[in-house]
């Protein structure tokens, strides 16, 4: 079996065994020992593990307290986002003290939400993730996604849908839909901070003519039909979707005026701007030492390392008198005008725009 899927099911299962450990009576938000990772570069399985471990245990009842989604629901909805989120962005996540910084973290917005600027607005009674139209920060960004069936009915245990009753789904954060009677993939949706999804909803045999409501799951239905259908028909719509952020229970609740079979799929969703500024990092040194008075010489520093782009060659020298008279894609070159042997050093500093 693929290791990526392996993974996900194995953190799972170990973070939803461990939750009734000491370990988790911490104050929420509480920093949480912490194994020694990698500073740089992709994490390993085991460390991926060990900060999704570290990840759930510090911020799990912040969310329930906070946001009312229970602890292991949250987490195991979590673990999949975790699985692919960008190696930098996570460890940046976990040297956040809010909860919405560390999400804005991970999500490769850490630099447009400060945790600064989440306590003011918390102090100040306002929402921190209220979205402002035309405000860089916060506008959503749409991301197409190959159509996905996200649920059928025709192929649950349920069935079809009750008449003037609702049933609750998931539209992202899971690795499988199968038990939705959707695919047994993840859909390639797995945003860690989706606002909506944007769906094909399609009502299949309805007992008699009605509606139907889509709607984000805990929130009030509301008095607006999705669908409009006659008895026995076949009928679609393309709907936006509002879901609850962060992630809850589940992302949209069903209505249905009569008893019918309801498929969806997904075509897309949105979230915040996942812009983020640059990690960069800078190479060893190349030393050219005991260049004699009145000599040259050329320093090649060391190539930028897998995924990242050199923005600067770095020169340096050991003397005053001994000036760089050539500075360009990684190569430095120098003249000793001093009495006595000098080195000469080249590094590039690298950078890279982490992905989500």
């Amino acid at each position: 079996m693929n290791s990526r899927v392996v993974l996900p099911l194995a953190l799972a299962s170990a973070i939803l065994l461990g939750l009734g450990a000491p370990a988790l009576a911490a104050q929420p938000g509480a920093s949480q020992p912490q194994a020694a990772t990698a500073e740089v570069g992709e994490l390993t399985p085991a460390e991926r593990g060990e900060l999704t471990r570290q990840l759930v245990l510090k911020w799990g009842y912040y969310v329930e307290r906070a946001h009312g989604v229970p602890l292991a629901t949250w987490a195991e909805r979590m673990v999949p986002n975790l699985i692919v989120a960008d190696s930098g962005n996570f460890r940046a996540a976990l040297e956040r003290d809010t909860f919405e910084g560390a999400m804005a973290e991970l999500g490769g917005g850490g630099q447009l939400l400060s945790d600064e600027q989440v306590i003011e607005k918390l102090a100040a009674g306002r929402d921190a993730g209220t979205l402002t139209l035309g405000a860089l920060g916060n506008d959503l960004v749409y991301t197409p996604v190959a159509p996905c069936r996200i649920l059928d009915t025709r192929s649950t245990a349920a069935g079809a849908i009750a008449a003037n009753s609702t049933r609750n789904f998931v539209a992202f954060g899971v690795s499988s839909f199968t038990s939705q009677g959707g695919s047994a993939t993840n859909c390639g949706v797995n945003p860690l901070a989706a606002t909506a999804v944007a769906i094909n909803l399609t009502a299949v045999n309805p007992g008699a003519a009605g509606y139907a409501t889509a709607y984000p799951f805990g929130s009030p239905q509301p008095l607006a039909a999705s669908i409009n259908y006659a008895a026995g028909t076949i009928v679609n719509n393309a709907l936006i979707v509002q879901t609850p952020n962060p992630i809850s229970s589940f992302d949209f609740t069903l209505y249905t005026f009569a008893q019918a079979h309801y498929v969806a799929d997904i075509v897309g969703y949105f979230a915040p701007p996942v812009a983020t500024a640059l990690q960069c990092v800078e190479t060893a040194k190349t030393i050219v030492a005991d260049i004699g008075p009145g000599g040259t010489a050329n320093s090649n520093a060391p190539a930028c390392a897998a995924g990242y782009t050199q923005t600067a060659t770095n020169c340096e020298t050991s003397s005053w008198l001994m000036p760089i008279v050539f500075s360009n894609a990684g190569t430095c070159s120098a003249r000793n005008n001093d009495s006595s042997p000098q080195d000469l050093r080249a590094s590039r500093t690298c950078c890279r725009v982490p992905g989500r």
